[in-house]
């Protein structure tokens, strides 16, 4: 379809324009004119009153009056030496947002330009001066603290500096050092009695903070328990013990002596050096105690081998010359099923009480039954349905490190979190101490897999009611589930609730979502009861917050497409405009005026949803001849991109400017599989990674060619890690889809990656050889007929560099020609030197003019 009947279509698309200040944003990579808006109004931001540089996102129409000028030559052309450049010259973002312990007063972090140091910075919400004082050292050990425990009477703090445990006085901001060990002090809590507990190695201790007095509340060990008496081993001990009496006396003043122990223990709490013990081929996995000091929660699992001898990476680039050996980790085809063993232990009488999974419900289906029957039927053989315990395991997830138990405060109540190692159910108990069970509370099941993204959780403080986030209706929402009544939601509809922080006085909680916009994150409270919604931020873009600790002042992150991210204050009760506390973009960012791209919606010819996307083009793309096309894919698979914020691809970007500059279009599509769309986008690749994301990428190659004036025979594409593994299945299975392809740190084979991802998705190997299959690029090598650039970084302890290798070797007995391979000595999987970085965008950039342009 010819660029003059774009109006003529029913499609319309949402065009985001970004104004900054008084900077005029460069128009020349704007959509032009007659690509129009759709979706829902966007209204204008709520500006913080005090920024030098305001910012205001948009949805509107681009319309060209007479008076307009056109700029299609930046004053400050964009150069591929700046913007891979050292990103110092950004301006050096604030980092490690929070607040300064236990008082409402702001704390960041930011990097001392031209050095890996970060120093830390302080704001006063009641005299805010932009980028804050420069914070002693003195104060050092206070402000890297993230997580930081409050006393019951609130006259205490704790936290853990550089591994040891820190209190401070609230009313004379004393702070004492309570551990000086060599091994790491950690598990914090503090208990009713006033006690900061705390483990060290297989132990945990009290201190009071006041005296410092300690104690010994119980240890454990990986070892069959000590029987003083034990019985004959065979016939020929038990027949020495009765004929010789001198045996028998020595076994009788052993019974006695472990007896008079027991009973000194019992009658004096000072003597107590209270043991558990636990399976020797075992280790922990958690342990928490209670806040009244009674009871404890702990869970072992087998003390497998994490990795094998042949799990290694050599690194050519050292020192000394020589080539180091670098321990890696497991592939998922090596990983081994899991079952961690839960207890319940009675602190007060020193019993180990096993706490059974029988009581879940879906503890025995065979829900892999199906994969397995199609596995099966493909060798020939019947798979029989097995109703076999399943593994299970304490929620675990690489996404986040918040733990897996929380008691209640004052309730007497344990919430847990456990999981399915096959990753199909994730179940929230609670204990019954009198019957020492599990009581379930939530379960939440899923045919392909339970997200890791949203699975906080935790108790009210002022009654026994859960909390947590659960996917299923579709999308991540926020419930209240009282132990003894039904679950109730406090959000609904089609977006996504995150980060979730309870208010300290239990009334309210608040989250951040994609209520307006999947690409516009905002901040929002509701009430523990569902009656009171309140949005306290109208910023659009993409924004965090972290709590203060009065519960009075939200600290916002706050970024837009064109800026990086900034820090602001505003108010927790109310919508307010906030105060902007950080002004740190250079001047030298500024001047090369970055544009925003569009975010259209790319109908799908496969779902009914539309694939949201980034757009960039020039104002003059719909003029003259077909113009060529890039498309970039996104790494993580389950990561949002085509947001309105700042992206962690900022470098990419850039260099979508300079594309842009350079004559290119430019889509960066948010494929099925993508985050911030809910569980039917996200799942949409179970068992079949590449194969709806490839089928997307053609739809936006033929919006791209109906729309923007693109030409069908001149569009590449590149991308890293996830994005390289979809360069490769692009380009072996859609060959004439792209005339060039750049595939960056790429997974060839899902085989060798890491556990607690892939198996989430394809299952694993020996359970699912047929996903595996179905979804690694090294089993299509042989559709591969396009240029092709490989970039690999040799030290990638995320991809491996053995995945570009294999597939090398692969692609040379296929007798391929049109692919070649640059490697990078002393790059992981994120490059770090900008050298590294220019090199790779060169080489990308010149297979594009060579083989696309």
């Amino acid at each position: 379809m010819k660029a003059s009947r774009v109006l003529q279509k029913t499609l319309l698309v949402s065009l985001t324009i970004v104004l900054v200040g008084c900077v005029a944003t460069d128009t020349s990579v704007l959509a032009p004119q007659n690509i129009k808006k759709t979706g829902p109004a966007v209204a204008p931001v709520s500006a913080p009153a005090s920024s030098m540089h305001l910012t205001t996102t948009q949805t509107m129409d681009f319309i060209k009056s007479s008076d307009d000028k056109i700029i299609t030559t930046p004053s400050n052309p964009i150069t591929l030496e700046k913007i891979m450049s050292h990103p110092d010259w950004l301006g050096r973002q604030p980092e490690q947002a929070g607040w300064v312990v236990g008082q409402d007063i702001v704390r960041f972090a930011r990097k001392r330009e031209g050095s890996p140091v970060r120093d830390f910075f302080t704001i006063s919400p009641t005299q805010p001066k932009i980028n804050g004082e420069l914070a002693s050292l003195e104060l050092q050990h206070v402000l890297t603290s993230a997580d930081i425990f409050t006393s019951p009477d609130q006259q205490f703090l704790a936290w853990l500096y550089e591994g040891q445990l820190l209190v401070m006085e609230q009313s004379t901001q004393v702070v004492k050092q309570i551990t000086f060990a060599h091994q790491r002090t950690s598990n914090l809590r503090f208990l009713a009695s006033g006690e900061i507990s705390y483990q060290v190695e297989n132990a945990i201790y009290a201190t009071a903070p006041d005296t410092l007095a300690t104690r010994l509340l119980f240890s454990w060990q990986f070892a069959k328990p000590p029987v003083p008496v034990k019985p004959a081993a065979d016939y020929i001990a038990a027949e020495q013990i009765k004929l010789i009496q001198y045996i028998a006396n020595k076994r009788q003043d052993r019974a006695i002596v472990a007896e008079n122990k027991q009973q000194l223990i019992a009658k004096n709490d000072f003597t107590s050096t209270t043991a558990f013990y636990f399976a020797p081929d075992a280790r922990l996995a958690a342990m928490s105690i209670s806040p009244d000091g009674k009871w404890a929660i702990a869970a072992t699992t087998p003390k497998t081998q994490w990795r094998d001898k042949t799990d290694i990476m050599p690194h050519y680039i050292q020192e000394d010359g020589r080539i180091a050996s670098k321990e890696v980790r497991r592939r998922v085809a090596d990983a081994k099923p899991r079952n961690d063993d839960l207890f319940l232990l009675d602190l007060t009488n020193q019993v180990k009480h096993p706490l059974s999974y029988s009581v879940l419900p879906g503890f025995n289906d065979d829900v892999l039954a199906s994969v397995k029957e199609e596995n099966a039927k493909r060798r020939g053989e019947t798979y029989t349905v097995n109703r076999l315990p399943r593994d299970i395991t304490l929620f675990s997830s690489w996404y986040w490190n918040e733990p897996p138990i929380y008691w209640h405060d004052t309730a007497g109540e344990v919430g847990i979190m456990l999981e399915a190692w096959d990753n199909k159910d994730r179940w929230i108990v609670t204990v019954d101490l009198a019957q020492k069970k599990l009581v379930p509370q939530h379960r939440l099941s899923d045919p392909a897999w339970i997200n890791y993204a949203f699975n906080r959780f935790g108790w009210l403080p002022n009654s026994p009611a859960l909390y947590y986030l659960s996917e299923e209706t579709g999308y991540s929402h926020l419930y209240v589930k009282p132990v003894n009544s039904e679950a109730y939601p406090l959000t609904e509809g089609k977006y996504e609730v995150d980060q979730i922080v309870v208010s300290p006085d239990g009334q309210h909680i608040f989250y951040k979502a994609n209520k307006k916009h999947p690409g516009i994150y905002e901040i929002y409270k509701v009430s523990v009861d569902g009656q009171e919604h309140l949005a306290l931020t109208d910023l659009h873009g993409m924004t965090d917050f972290v709590l203060s600790p009065s519960g009075q002042h939200l600290l916002l992150t706050h970024s837009t497409m064109t800026r990086p991210p900034e820090l602001f204050l505003t108010s927790s009760a109310r919508l307010e405009k906030p105060i902007q506390l950080t002004q740190t973009v250079s001047e030298e960012f500024l001047a090369l005026n970055f544009a925003a791209p569009s975010i259209v919606e790319i109908p799908s010819s496969h779902v009914a949803e539309p694939i949201y996307s980034r757009l960039y083009m020039s104002a003059q793309a719909l003029e003259g001849e077909p113009k060529p096309a890039v498309i970039f894919n996104h790494g993580a698979g389950y990561l949002q991109n085509s947001h309105m914020g700042w992206s962690g691809y900022f470098r990419e970007y850039m260099f979508h400017n300079y594309l842009v500059q350079q004559g290119y279009v430019v889509l960066d599509m948010d494929y099925r599989a993508s985050k911030g769309y809910g569980r039917d986008w996200r799942t949409a690749i179970y068992r079949q990674m590449g194969t709806p994301e490839t089928q997307d990428l053609v739809d936006g190659v033929s919006w791209l060619t109906q729309n923007a004036n693109v030409a069908v025979d001149k569009v590449g594409t590149y991308g890293g890690s996830y994005g390289g593994f979809m360069t490769f299945m692009a380009l072996f299975t859609e060959p004439e889809l792209f005339q060039a392809g750049a595939a960056l740190r790429p997974v060839s084979d899902w085989a060798h990656y890491n556990t607690p991802y892939t198996s989430n998705i394809l299952n694993t190997p020996d359970v699912d050889p047929i996903a595996y299959e179905r979804s690694s690029p090294i089993y299509f090598a042989e559709g591969l007929q396009k240029p092709l650039l490989m970039n690999a970084p040799m030290v990638d302890d995320n991809v491996f560099f053995v995945d570009v290798v294999r597939l090398v070797q692969r692609l040379i007995e296929l007798e391929k020609e049109d692919f070649e391979t640059a490697i990078y000595p002393v790059e992981p999987h994120g490059f770090v030197q900008p050298s590294s970085w220019l090199d790779e965008y060169r080489r990308i950039f010149k297979l594009f003019e060579t083989h696309v342009k």
